[in-house]
């Protein structure tokens, strides 16, 4: 038989306090964050969904392997432990240890980038395209036609289309395109799984012309999920196998352990090359510490060594996969627009079709951010033209493709009864959308303007 509940595969042994605001208090720190979450203090959130970045909940094993961390400065057996788990996972002989994986990015990007050079991706993250953008290289995006319709249903929106790809290619010249980055999930379309063709496609794609080819796997297990469950042919292959495939077709990877690694904090750049790692091992050892454990201590090394093997089992990658599945089905249900079919680690909302009213450039996404929050107390984040847009010469917004809000929901740290308050916070917020106004911005810095934007709510005309 099939139950329809989803029992969360693990038992709660500590539990962490959070406190219940009124409305009124959280309108108070909504103004006093210049209405951005992201400026928001921690013990004023009831459920926090902003990311599911380093929020995990760290397993039993893995916080008794963080009191055996061997805290050396050289060689430690911790580094040694995490060293050959990333080394068994994606075949890369070199691995460069980081605080986390904006860490990573800089290390290589800023080493193949600068002017001149491109960079072409399925959709880059936002810290991704920063790192790019600051070494003067550009980012150009390739999803396919599929992931710009939101309410299309499709098994692998996040692939990357490998005709504009060889489009760019040919526009900018090989010897010019610095790396063609896969990105799995693609987060920023909307957390969508990308297939093992794909992959095999981008990867000839790249052989053939001499190009590098870097995985940003940083949710690599929740994207083996999906292709053992939606591509043809995996059906008797494991997760782990299924990701080490993955990681095959690829001349290295970079990752955040803070995502599928199930860490607070963490990252690693991994290759195949020796020169490229060479040139990027000189700037680590500069930047975040010495090679055998960068920015990270031994029991942070210990707890990615463990995490790396408990995200791929099969009762864990259910959970959280059927999870999220639940949480978008029952807001599909209520009639909220999403993006659809559901990722593995959030719920996309389409807040261009939820507040059609609202102009592009009084952005719809941040409304809805700060209204989850007004309405519940609920932090998320806007994916969308606060994040993503640019301006033209005249000073006038280029929206964003889609401007979407993210509930990225944390590993291990929420129940079912947190989820259906989420649930009943959209079936209130549906019943007011008329009488939200759009936001202008009164303070932007030149990279990464979402994490420290302020705004103002515009009066109603």
């Amino acid at each position: 038989m099939t139950f329809k509940t989803i029992i969360e595969p693990f038992r709660i042994k500590s539990v962490e306090k959070i406190r219940i605001t009124t409305e009124s208090e959280r309108l108070d720190y909504l103004k006093k964050a210049h209405y951005n979450p992201f400026l928001l203090h921690s013990d004023h959130v009831m459920v926090d969904l902003l990311t599911d970045s380093g929020t995990s909940a760290m397993s039993s094993a893995q916080w008794a392997g963080m009191l055996r961390g061997d805290e050396s400065y050289a060689g430690a057996s911790s580094w040694l432990r995490m060293e050959k788990a990333i080394q068994d996972l994606t075949g890369c002989p070199y691995v460069l240890p980081t605080h986390q994986g904006r860490a990573a990015e800089h290390l290589l990007y800023t080493r193949i980038g600068g002017a001149g050079k491109v960079f072409i991706s399925n959709t880059h993250f936002d810290t991704t395209r920063a790192n790019i953008e600051f070494s003067g290289a550009t980012a150009i995006d390739c999803p396919i036609r599929e992931n710009s319709d939101p309410a299309l249903l499709h098994p692998f929106k996040g692939n990357l289309d490998p005709v504009k790809l060889l489009e760019k290619i040919e526009k900018y010249g090989p010897e010019n395109v610095a790396a063609v980055v896969l990105t799995v999930t693609n987060n920023s379309g909307g957390g969508q799984p990308v297939s093992m063709e794909n992959a095999r496609q981008v990867s000839e794609i790249c052989k053939k012309h001499g190009i590098l080819f870097i995985l940003d796997a940083c949710r690599i297990a929740e994207n083996a999920w999906f292709v053992k469950h939606r591509e043809p042919g995996f059906e008797n292959t494991t997760y782990r196998e299924i990701a080490q495939q993955m990681f095959a077709l690829a001349d290295g990877c970079i990752m955040s352990a803070k995502k599928d690694a199930l860490v607070n904090m963490g990252g690693f750049l991994a290759l195949r090359d020796l020169d490229l790692a060479v040139q990027c091992r000189t700037v680590l050892i500069i930047t975040e510490g010495y090679s055998t454990y960068g920015g990270l201590s031994g029991r942070d090394m210990e707890a990615i060594a463990i995490g790396l093997e408990e995200v791929f089992e099969p009762d864990y990658l259910h959970y959280r996969i059927k999870s999220t599945e639940y949480l978008a089905e029952n807001l599909h249900t209520l009639g909220i627009p999403i993006m659809r079919p559901a990722g593995g680690h959030a719920v996309y909302i389409d807040a261009r079709a939820f507040y059609p009213d609202i102009p592009l450039d009084q952005y719809p996404g941040q409304v809805m951010v700060c209204e989850l929050y007004r309405l519940a107390g609920i932090r998320c984040c806007e994916i969308g033209s606060v994040m993503f847009g640019k301006y033209d010469e005249a000073g006038k917004l280029i929206p964003a493709p889609m401007d979407l809000v993210r509930l990225a929901i944390p590993r291990r740290v929420y129940t079912q009864s947190h989820i259906d308050y989420v649930i009943e916070t959209f079936d209130f917020l549906r019943q007011e959308p008329g009488k939200t106004t759009g936001f202008k911005i009164t303070y932007e810095p030149p990279f990464l303007r979402h994490f420290t934007a302020r705004f103002e709510p515009l009066t109603k005309q």
